[in-house]
């Protein structure tokens, strides 16, 4: 019997989570450090997944299928393809940034006071979202994969509510009641999105007889399983809907300003950058491969709400006077880019999109944690409270300016090519979606520009004027991160290499071709 690698890469973060959680209340510096190996060892057996993973392979590979609820004929079955290698890389690769980043987040308020959080728990929830986010990405089995899409809302919950941001103009009492209204939205919406995809797992097996992915989709790919047109169409809204709240695609989005706002830096990463691609993968993994007909159905409204996302998202993040707010809007329109190139039906639209998750999930970390560490020294996450920054920490105002212009999508770093692909995809069956789209960009560099230049330039104000540059372990976390950015924005081919044969088996599923071009290339 073979290794299994998959389900080590899943078990590893969550025995670490159980392990952290146990060391003594007294001894916190070694649980920090503790959650931090495990991290490493994780992202080690990523880097094992992504060798052996072979692109030109077989669909899903380094399967595993096990008999689980056998009466309901549940399985656990895990495999990956090209788009889940790619965002299993994404998670390990964050999530020791996070850890680094969070360091100092979950430590006593006050010595010998009531206000005292207990650190090993911080750092084991985040573990503990690893580990299912990652079997997320490798389940193959829907009610398996359904378990876990509902189970990582328990500790963000925990994280939000629990660890929420220190930094609130109004004082510690206005904070903690923030921290728990944003918690209990984040519950409420995932939970309400969750409870209609209940339905809709349910209506799939009564339909199918089983739960494998693998299995359903050859079924209805040599017509031994047939959906009538209405019963394809409930069941895919039931999936899109709760893929849609997480992703988030307006008008579903209201939650993650709010989570985003009261978490911490680190934690708003595990929202934004790890958490929520588990909704725009699934609707590449399971919308469109189980329910193609229905797909193609939705396409045109799906494609008009991602556009809202897109402009609406740019609009808000310019009028924003709180930075993380600011971020949040920004990757609302984001995920609508992603969303857009995924119902685009075109090749360059789904590899755009898929390299879109990996892409901004690296350059929503940089900037987010780079004003993670801002925000901690001035105590304050308004924009009106900065000015002159680069003056006395060039080295921060700088990685925050490259983190900034990712965002925008600045030819030479990551984004530019995921939504440069995003766009031409649309544009190819969608000219008029694509071309109001681009409207983002230009927003995107509104937004971006303006928060520099108030924050960044300018006379020094008083409050910031003794603000210490970034630390040794601040730099640790956001070197790699500028350097990904910058490798991945001249270079992205070792990602499109692992996700284009993924995404044209995804095209092949829904029977889509791409347009021949209105206008043939001179001979």
């Amino acid at each position: 019997m073979s290794f299994p690698l998959l389900t080590a890469t899943a078990a590893l973060p969550a025995i670490g989570a159980v392990a952290t959680a146990a060391v003594p209340a007294a001894q916190r510096t070694a649980a920090k450090w503790l959650a931090l190996l495990v991290s490493l060892a994780t992202l080690a057996l990523a880097i094992t997944v992504l060798v052996r993973f072979d692109p030109d392979g077989a669909r899903y590979q380094l399967t595993e299928s096990h008999a689980w609820i056998a009466d309901f004929g549940v399985r656990y079955e895990v495999g990956v393809d090209g788009i889940a290698v790619a965002l299993i890389a994404l998670t390990t690769v964050l999530i020791p940034f996070v850890i680094l980043a969070g360091w100092h987040d979950a430590d006593p308020l006050e010595t010998g006071s009531r206000r005292w959080r207990p650190t090993q728990g911080f750092f084991a929830l985040i573990l503990a979202v690893e580990a299912m986010v990652v079997i997320s990405f490798e389940a193959t089995d829907v009610f398996l994969f359904y378990i876990f899409f509902e189970a990582m809302l328990i500790p963000m919950y925990f994280l939000i509510g629990g660890f929420g941001d220190r930094a609130h103009e109004h004082g510690e009492t206005a904070a903690a009641t923030q921290r728990s209204y944003a918690a209990v939205k984040f519950l409420l919406y995932n939970l309400a999105g969750g409870l209609i995809m209940l339905a809709a797992v349910i209506g799939l097996y009564v339909v199918a007889g089983n739960f494998s992915l693998q299995e359903i989709a050859q079924a209805r790919a040599n017509g031994s399983l047939h959906m009538a047109t209405n019963t394809e169409r409930w069941l895919f809204l039931g999936f899109f809907f709760a893929f849609a709240v997480k992703a988030p695609l307006w008008p579903l989005h209201t939650w993650l300003p709010n989570a985003m706002q009261e978490a911490t830096a680190p934690v708003a990463v595990l929202i934004t950058a790890v958490v929520d691609k588990v909704g725009t993968f699934a609707m590449l993994r399971f919308c469109l491969q189980l329910f193609p007909g229905a797909s193609k159905w939705a396409t045109p409204v799906i494609l008009v709400l991602a556009l809202i996302s897109i402009v609406y998202g740019a609009l808000l993040a310019v009028g924003q006077r709180d930075i993380k707010r600011l971020v949040a809007y920004a990757s609302i329109s984001h995920f609508g880019f992603i969303i857009m190139g995924i119902f685009a039906m075109t090749t360059q639209g789904q590899s755009g999109a898929t390299l879109y998750m990996v892409n901004h999930g690296i350059s929503t970390a940089a900037l987010m944690l780079v004003a993670g560490f801002l925000i901690s020294r001035r105590g304050s996450r308004l924009i009106a409270d900065y000015g002159g920054v680069q003056k006395v920490a060039p080295v921060l105002a700088g990685t925050f300016l490259i983190g900034g212009l990712a965002t925008l999508s600045l030819p030479g770093l990551a984004p530019f090519v995921s939504e440069f692909l995003v766009l031409v995809g649309t544009f190819t069956r969608y000219p008029a979606i694509g071309i109001i789209a681009t409207f983002g960009i230009v927003l995107a560099a509104l937004y971006t520009l303006v928060l520099y230049q108030r924050t960044m330039t300018g006379p020094v104000k008083p409050e910031v004027s003794a603000m210490p540059d970034l630390r040794a372990r601040e730099l640790v976390v956001v070197a790699p991160l500028i350097v990904l950015l910058i490798f991945l924005g001249v270079y992205p081919k070792p990602v499109t290499d692992i996700v284009n044969p993924a995404v044209k088996q995804t095209m092949s599923d829904v029977h889509e071709t791409d347009p021949k071009p209105s206008v043939e290339a001179a001979k």
